[in-house]
């Protein structure tokens, strides 16, 4: 499983990074939740030759087809997340210094994967 890891600031969206983080990995499938479901990005991830699996939005006129079975997967990357968070320096980002803090998750997430 390949990782990127990129930090944004609180107000902007998550994707608007989903495109420059897969210039850093080569996976063969992209699971991500209802937010990334952008056409632009699925048309970018299809050029590349990844397997989108993303589920489509409550408002989308045609509904993509959704692979459940490899869905069930991005609970391996929530869990990750919920593991962060019991960190307190993480969870609470005390560090002010962006270099800081992404220099403490990669620890944490470090000693996270020895586990």
């Amino acid at each position: 499983m390949a990782v990127a890891l990129s930090l944004t600031p609180g107000q902007r969206a998550d994707i608007t990074e989903a495109d420059p983080l897969l210039d850093e990995v080569d996976p063969a499938t992209f699971i991500a939740d209802r937010a990334y479901d952008a056409d632009p990005l699925i048309e970018k991830i299809e050029e590349r030759q990844i397997t989108p699996v993303i589920p489509s939005r409550k408002n989308r006129r045609d509904p993509r087809k959704l692979s459940f079975r490899l869905y069930k997967n991005r609970n391996i990357i929530e869990r990750v997340f919920a593991r962060l968070k019991q960190f307190r320096g993480i969870a609470t980002r005390y560090d002010r210094l962006k270099s800081t803090f992404l220099a403490a998750v990669q620890l944490v997430s470090a000693i996270i994967g020895t586990n």
